[in-house]
């Protein structure tokens, strides 16, 4: 029995074999699909492996791709740097060129600066040494014109003289004098040494009166030389001692006096003119006060017989003490402006010489009565008295002569100068404001001495201002009555109708 098994046990164990065989197919199948699984989920894995690695290698190359784009961007950037390094470079280059270029322009032209400025240092330094050069050459001509000035005077005036004589015969001493001013105002003189000129003639003694503007102090320059100096550039003097600056302006003054008066004799007939009385005046500023001042600083009586004598063109000949030999009066001190007092005081501006034809002491009677004579009678009398003393007289015109009845003129170089005279034929005293009067006008003219001559007396208050003022002289009728009979040989009467005190009757007659 047990080797045969009944059908349902074969069924059930052909339905077990079945199940088993199924579970088995199951199984293998399982298996198989498992294994497919496995292969197919290789193959995934493989896909997916090969996928990721495709998607690795492509990541890769994506990084190969972004890195080599990272290395050519850097490249690119790193060329670009280097480029623009380079443009820098360049530029930094061509700007050190330029930097390079301007600083040696900056050299360049500071060099020509500093040579141009040196140039033009040496070209003022130059110019300085020409112009010292030049105002030393200035102040040496300037020196040879202050001492040629009188040899260099012109020597064709002689020629002008028949013009003054043709100028006489026309219009008497008013022509004289016109002509003599214009042929010697006509005369060339060296830059600032010609002064202006002035004349009076006086025919009864053949007299030309001459008054000169002399030049100032500044016409001697007060340099030796001039030099130059570097530091600071500069032009400076070298100055002249002062002792020597006067001396040449003292002998200037000496030599111009002699000139102007050898050309007024050379211009002048000798016929006409013997003796030339000259003044020299230089108009200035009182350093005291700054007023105008014109004080005289050489006055000299010449005549033609002591000029000829001098050999003015000898270079040894001393101006100063040619000078002293005519008896000329001379300031000390000229650079000073020290004054002296004229020979011959008188402004020839104001006085106007009345005709000298009146010969009164020929028309005078025996005894002629003093009181009884008319004004102008009385006028040429006192002249004829004070030229029979020994001075030069003229009587002045009776209208706007200042008070002036008569100028008379002292030759003598020491004591002499201008008298101012007033004539009074009066029958009482002399009042006292009548001689203070006179003062007054000796001031304006700067006279040397006032005369008051009278027929009658002074008071003792005239006596007693005579007196004070040193330079007065009151002549009263009996000393004029005396003088006349001296010096004129004229007993003359004094008509007085009373006695004055302290007279004899003897005095009047």
């Amino acid at each position: 029995m047990a080797r045969k098994k009944s059908l349902a046990a074969q069924l059930v164990q052909a339905y077990r074999d079945a199940q088993k065989a199924k579970a088995a197919e199951a199984r293998r199948q399982e298996r198989e699909q498992a294994q497919a699984e496995r292969a197919a989920a290789q193959k995934r894995q493989q896909r997916e492996r090969q996928a990721a690695q495709q998607e690795r290698e492509r990541q890769r190359e994506q990084a190969r791709d972004w890195e080599r784009a990272q290395k050519e961007a850097e490249r690119q950037r790193a060329e670009q740097a280097r480029k623009a390094e380079q443009v820098v470079r360049e530029l930094e280059k061509r700007e050190a060129a330029r930097a390079r270029e301007a600083e040696q322009k900056k050299k360049a032209a500071a060099r020509q600066s500093v040579e141009a400025a040196r140039l033009v240092k040496q070209q003022a330094s130059e110019e300085l040494r020409q112009e010292a050069s030049r105002r030393t050459a200035e102040v040496e001509e300037q020196v040879l014109r202050l001492q040629s000035v009188l040899a260099s005077r012109t020597t064709a005036l002689q020629s002008r003289r028949p013009g003054v004589e043709k100028a006489v015969l026309n219009r008497g001493s008013d022509g004289l004098t016109a002509a003599v001013d214009a042929a010697l105002a006509a005369v060339p003189y060296p830059d600032g040494l010609g002064g202006v000129r002035r004349s009076a003639y006086a025919p009864e003694t053949r007299e030309l009166l001459l008054e000169v503007d002399l030049p100032g102090q500044s016409v001697v320059p007060t340099a030796v030389a001039y030099r130059y100096k570097a530091s600071p550039p500069t032009v400076v003097p070298q100055p002249r001692k002062e002792a020597e600056v006067k001396q040449m302006y003292r002998t200037l003054v000496a030599r111009l006096a002699l000139r102007a008066i050898d050309e007024a004799l050379a211009v002048t007939p000798p016929a006409l003119v013997d003796v030339v009385a000259f003044n020299g005046h230089v108009n200035a500023k009182d350093r005291a006060t700054g007023k105008s001042i014109r004080p005289c600083l050489v006055s000299v009586r010449a005549s033609r017989e002591a000029i000829e004598e001098l050999v003015l063109d000898e270079p040894e000949l001393d101006p100063v003490e040619c000078l002293r030999r005519l008896n000329a009066v001379v300031s000390q001190h000229p650079y000073d402006l020290e004054p002296v007092r004229p020979v011959v005081t008188f402004d020839l501006s104001k006085y106007k010489w009345a005709p000298d034809e009146l010969d009164v002491v020929a028309g005078l009677d025996h005894r002629p009565d003093l009181v009884a004579l008319d004004p102008i009678e009385f006028e040429h009398l006192i002249r004829r008295l004070f030229e029979a003393i020994g001075l030069k007289a003229w009587v002045t015109q009776a209208s706007r002569d200042d008070g002036v009845d008569a100028v008379a003129v002292n030759e003598d170089p020491i004591v002499g100068g201008l008298c101012i005279i007033q004539a009074k034929r009066t029958k009482n005293t002399v009042p006292a404001d009548s001689v203070r009067a006179l003062a007054g006008v000796m001031h304006d003219k700067a006279a040397a001495k006032g005369i008051v001559v009278t027929t009658a007396w002074f008071g003792k208050a005239s006596h007693d201002f005579a007196q004070r003022t040193g330079r007065m002289e009151l002549i009263d009728g009996r000393g004029l009555k005396a003088l006349l009979l001296e010096h004129l040989g004229i007993d003359a009467l004094i008509g007085l109708p009373k006695l004055p005190p302290g007279w004899q009757t003897q005095d009047l007659r």
